[in-house]
């Protein structure tokens, strides 16, 4: 195994392509998502930070973006601050909002994977593969994120939702005890999920594709 920029781009470079672009726009859109949520809420920290923005720079920053180039792995951040959101459950839906967002990525997707795979005909079987691959990756690549997002391990948004849902939970996590513990309990799942992070995506993407293809007219 070399350079996964080097073996995507000997391999596909359409895939390479493919991929650069989904996890950029994926981690974008997931923090803008968290960010729109918390201004509706009343808390306008993000346009405060600068950070309703579509630049990646910003949400990813400078370590992000050489992790991904380097490993293949980014992340994101988007600034909140929950005392200045309105309502009981705001902090939960704010949480919630970015996996949300990915997996409604993920619908666009999967419907437009369905539609190439049975209208795109008279098209070279390079393009065809292509944008077929690209419809599939997002699909994959978002549901992959949303599902991985939703682990309630701090600091992924499913610790923030349930968090707010159960306070024995929320005193367990906010304990400077066990601060250390939940970095190595995130640190184990997070190396461990990089096998097992996509296979919710393939196996949901392949269905409802299938699915779509077969009752399109």
């Amino acid at each position: 195994m070399g350079w996964w920029v080097a073996d995507l781009l000997r391999d596909n470079p359409a895939h390479l392509i493919s991929h650069v672009v989904w996890v950029i726009a994926a981690i974008c859109l997931h923090e803008l998502a968290h960010g729109w949520a918390a201004i509706y809420f009343g808390d306008r920290t993000p346009i405060e930070t600068g950070h309703m923005t579509w630049n990646p720079l910003v949400h990813m920053g400078p370590m992000s973006l050489i992790m991904f180039a380097v490993v293949g792995i980014a992340w994101g951040l988007m600034p909140i601050n929950p005392n200045r959101m309105r309502g009981k459950h705001a902090e939960a839906i704010v949480a919630l909002a970015g996996p949300a967002m990915n997996l409604l990525l993920a619908a666009m997707c999967i419907p437009a994977a369905a539609l190439w795979t049975k209208y795109a005909t008279g098209v070279s079987d390079n393009l065809y593969d292509n944008f077929q691959l690209f419809f599939y990756l997002g699909a994959v690549l978002n549901i992959g994120l949303a599902t991985f997002n939703l682990l309630p391990i701090p600091p992924l948004d499913g610790s923030r939702i349930l968090a707010k849902l159960s306070p024995a939970y929320a005193n367990l996590i906010n304990d400077p005890r066990a601060m250390s513990f939940s970095l190595v309990v995130f640190l184990v799942v997070f190396l461990w999920a990089g096998r097992y992070i996509w296979l919710p995506g393939i196996f949901v993407t392949g269905i409802a594709v299938h699915a779509l293809v077969s009752i399109l007219p």
